[in-house]
């Protein structure tokens, strides 16, 4: 449905900018923290360095102003990349170590290029020597005729002897796919070969076909929060099932839920990290969200382990119904004793072919996996505290420890099964249903700097940093996410394989995928330990590899990608991803207009290839934003530098610009209430040309609480809040799916 014209806007007043409504602190304070104060002395020599490295020196803040990274961060950021930059002596010496090392690789060790593109690449050999190039197909077929260019690069010596380059373009008509570059070469002394993982990836991705031309709506939910009358205290992937079939039926396209990553167990010491964003594994699931019931052994269990399974979801359920938030720990307990019971019940020959299928595709990486959650049973969740000998997963204690606790090992495996199959069966039934896309799932930004991958994974993640944000208008000190970045360099010495990995098994079951923090495929701030988050530094990384892998692995699933590209963003990144058919993100609260008279920006301005909201989990559902809750609640935290009436004003002035956009185009009156108000806001969304348009299931059923405050740990119970109804109390899924509110705004998004 169209837009209404909107009248002409004279004398209107314009809506506050984005700036002036954070309150978040006066410039002064970051002066005082140093922020802004860098003093930068490098060396050429460190400065060369850090460019051939992709470490910033300098970089603009969000201010505008050009900021020089200090000595000391850049000298630190190189170190954790393995670079010794400390003297401008050590820095002209690793310059040259990369200059020889670049010259002693035959090939280089990875090329990640679109289908149809023609990326040029070296090969060194003894100078003189000839060389055979060819490509050894995913499918094990052949591809020869690599074509040779010019080259007159003069032979280096290198180690005493005289090393020749030539060049070589891939070739343009290559299948998408993971396939291998190899080359050989015949000397005095005897044949020298070598292979680089070659990927070609989709040129652009875009939608799934069987969407065609249309646009769709969905629902977003935080899956922990919607608790059944058959869940254990925690939504689950029933539950997930039961909300997808629900939203089919509401005439929904897609069922949108929160990164499902597998989170630290419990122990004596530490809950379970409640934050899907701070997962222990980004490849592997959280078996929190398993329904014990749905695993076809469980109907195998005798009477009496069946009891006992249904006396442990009935005490769960009981302590579930009289707590104000979400206890995983509890759930945990429970479920993990009842799913100790299935594990231990024979399966039938054909489960055990499925299940030992699992693990050989899995591989490794499974293994690893498991043999971390078995070993932070027995030592704690991380990894850096543990004895010495089982720091890394290829030593011989590891090795032990893993076949002395067999069973614990399999148990894990066993989990992450299930949860295969659980989540297989949700994107099926969702499907089957009627929804186009199905699931979308969420992919977080990193990982737990103590946990699974970073154990697994440590020789490729960097150590001695963690990534975070420099200052912005929001977070003035800057942040510190306490997640350890990838390596650059070692992500495309192993062809890019961990995140391959990662990115395979998430979508696997996926309709879709929304990347939480998207730029960090293209650079990340990284902050050296014991540094404040504004003392950091941007470091690079290969997006045409990175995006690239992501498209390959989202087209092979059938599935959409959505960039979370809110913030402080390159538009030279934004223009990338569209370029490749990755959609953005927009959200009706941020988007005003930059030129003009600053108001909201009128719908048919809004981007096309986007995931549009009215809101986010970072702020209230909308009810609670009109509000003005959110403002309170920050006020209760003491995280308002301001005074709560300046804030409430500002916010006010901000909501108002809304309002009155709504007016001027006949889509509110004057005497609106809080639900006519929500549903209004989104109609706005449907006059957009966005093609995916997403409600946030706490504003279909009229919850006002805020599921995370950023900046806050313990102060406030984040991503432990259970979905409410406009009253406050509790709500099940049984209720929600039978909810009048609900189905009258799905009602709005039908016009679409």
């Amino acid at each position: 449905m169209p837009p209404p014209p909107a009248p002409a806007r004279v004398g209107r007043s314009a809506g506050p900018a984005m700036s002036d409504l954070t309150g978040i602190g006066a410039p002064e304070t970051a002066a005082r923290a140093g922020y802004g104060g860098a003093v930068s002395d490098l060396s050429p020599e460190q400065r060369a360095l850090a460019e051939a490295c992709g470490v910033a020196t300098d970089y603009w803040d969000w201010r505008g102003r050009h900021q020089p990274v200090g000595t000391e961060t850049v000298v630190r950021v190189l170190a954790a990349l393995g670079v010794d930059a400390g003297t401008p002596e050590t820095a002209a010496a690793a310059l040259r170590e990369r200059h020889r090392q670049r010259w002693s690789r035959m090939l280089p060790p990875s090329l990640v290029t679109r289908q149809g593109h023609t990326p040029r690449f070296a090969v060194h050999v003894p100078h003189g020597a000839p060389v055979e190039v060819w490509v050894e197909l995913e499918d094990g077929g052949r591809w020869d005729g690599v074509r040779q260019l010019e080259n007159w690069e003069p032979p280096q010596e290198i180690d005493g002897r005289l090393v020749g380059e030539a060049s070589f373009e891939v070739p343009a008509g290559l299948p998408l796919g993971y396939h291998t570059l190899r080359a050989r070469s015949e000397i005095e002394s005897g044949a020298v070969q070598a292979a680089a993982a070659l990927v070609v990836t989709p040129a652009w991705l875009g939608l799934p076909e069987r969407l065609g031309d249309r646009r769709a709506w969905g629902l977003a939910t935080q899956l922990y929060s919607v608790r059944s009358r058959g869940s254990w205290g925690v939504g689950d992937l029933a539950d997930l099932t039961e909300l997808a079939g629900w939203a089919a039926r509401l005439g929904a396209g897609f069922l949108q839920v929160n990164p499902l990553h597998a989170a630290a167990p419990p122990t004596p010491d530490a809950r379970m990290e409640p934050s899907p964003y701070l997962p222990t594994s980004r490849r592997f699931a959280n078996p929190l969200y398993l329904r014990v019931e749905r695993i076809p052994e469980y109907g195998y269990l005798p009477a009496a382990g069946r009891a006992e399974v249904e006396a442990l979801r009935a005490d769960v359920q009981e302590r579930a119904a009289a707590a104000d938030t979400v206890d995983r720990d509890a759930s945990w307990a429970a479920k993990r004793a009842a799913l100790r019971r299935v594990h231990a019940v024979p399966r039938s020959a054909d489960r055990e072919r499925a299940y030992a299928a699992y693990r050989e595709r899995e591989g490794p990486g499974l293994t690893d996996f498991a043999t971390w959650c078995a070993l932070a049973e027995e030592h704690g969740p991380e990894w850096p505290a543990w004895p010495e000998e089982l720091r890394h997963p290829r030593s011989a204690a590891v090795e032990a420890f893993r076949a002395a606790h067999a069973d614990r090992v399999d148990f894990s495996c066993w989990l992450q099964w299930v949860l295969d199959e659980q989540l297989a069966e949700a994107q099926a039934v969702a499907l089957r249903s009627g929804l186009t896309l199905g699931v979308l799932h969420d992919l977080a930004v990193g990982v737990h700097r103590a946990g699974a991958d970073a154990w697994a994974l440590q020789d490729v993640f960097a150590q001695g940093v963690t990534v975070g944000a420099p200052p912005d208008a929001f977070n003035q000190l800057g942040q510190d996410w306490l997640q350890p970045p990838w390596r650059p360099d070692r992500l495309a010495d192993s062809g890019y394989a961990p995140f391959r990995a990662m990115v395979a098994t998430v979508l696997r079951h996926a309709g879709g995928l929304r990347v939480d923090h998207v730029i960090g495929l293209f650079r990340l701030w990284w902050v050296p330990a014991g540094n404040p988050p504004a003392a950091g530094t941007y470091v690079y990384y290969d997006h045409e590899a990175l995006v690239g892998i992501l498209a390959l692995e989202a087209h092979r699933a059938g599935a959409a990608v959505v960039g979370e590209d809110l913030g402080v963003v390159q538009p030279s990144a934004r223009a990338y991803l569209r370029e490749r058919g990755i959609l953005g993100t927009s959200v009706l609260w941020f988007e005003f207009e930059f030129d003009g008279d600053g108001g909201p920006l009128p719908p048919e301005r809004w981007r096309e290839l986007c995931l549009a909201s009215v809101t986010t989990h970072d702020l209230p559902p909308t009810a609670g934003y009109l509000a003005g809750d959110h403002i309170r609640l920050r006020d209760s935290l003491g995280l308002l530098t301001r005074t709560l009436d300046e804030e409430l004003a500002a916010d006010a002035a901000e909501r108002g610009a809304w309002l009155q956009e709504l007016r001027w185009r006949w889509a509110l009156g004057p005497d609106a209430g809080e639900e006519e108000t929500v549903a209004a806001l989104h109609r706005y969304l449907t006059w957009t040309p966005s093609r995916l348009l997403s409600v946030a299931l706490t504003d279909a059923v009229g919850d006002r609480r805020t599921q995370n405050q950023p900046g806050t740990v313990d102060e406030y119970p984040n991503w432990r809040v259970p979905l409410t109804g406009p009253d406050g109390e509790p709500i099940l899924l049984e209720d929600v799916v039978a909810s009048e509110r609900a189905a009258r705004l799905a009602g709005v998004l039908r016009e679409i």
